[in-house]
């Protein structure tokens, strides 16, 4: 099982972002903190501000969220499930990208963190 930690700005937030929106059911979560949701395979570990992964680093970097760096959900039939999302408000960073029917296309949770929404060619 793959385990992934994303530090979010408020855990609540993306707690509902991720279980409203991407499916993800919430498996615990330890107050305004920490949360583990999970989604088939992949448990999603959600750092807010006061959580131990949000503290300085040795050499003063303070953890943020953002970035390019993300997970990939395979979904079945990606135009319904984008076009649900973007009535839901979900903000996107690209047009789908289809390359010989691979379609991909970035989506962010309420603290910029990037997933990658996924369809493989049909069969």
């Amino acid at each position: 099982m793959a385990q992934v930690r994303y530090i979010v700005s408020d855990v609540s937030e993306a707690v509902d972002f991720y279980a409203s929106k991407l499916g993800f059911e919430v498996e615990q979560q330890f107050g305004p903190a920490f949360a583990i949701l999970v989604h088939g395979d992949l448990t999603l570990w959600l750092a807010g501000p006061n959580a131990s992964a949000s503290r300085p680093m040795s050499d003063g970097a303070i953890p943020s969220p953002g970035g390019w760096s993300r997970f990939v959900l395979i979904v079945d039939d990606q135009e319904s499930y984008v076009s649900k999302l973007k009535n839901d408000g979900v903000k996107f960073k690209n047009d789908m990208v289809d390359q010989q029917g691979r379609q991909q296309i970035l989506c962010e949770d309420p603290s910029g963190n990037v997933v990658e929404l996924f369809q493989w060619p049909a069969s």
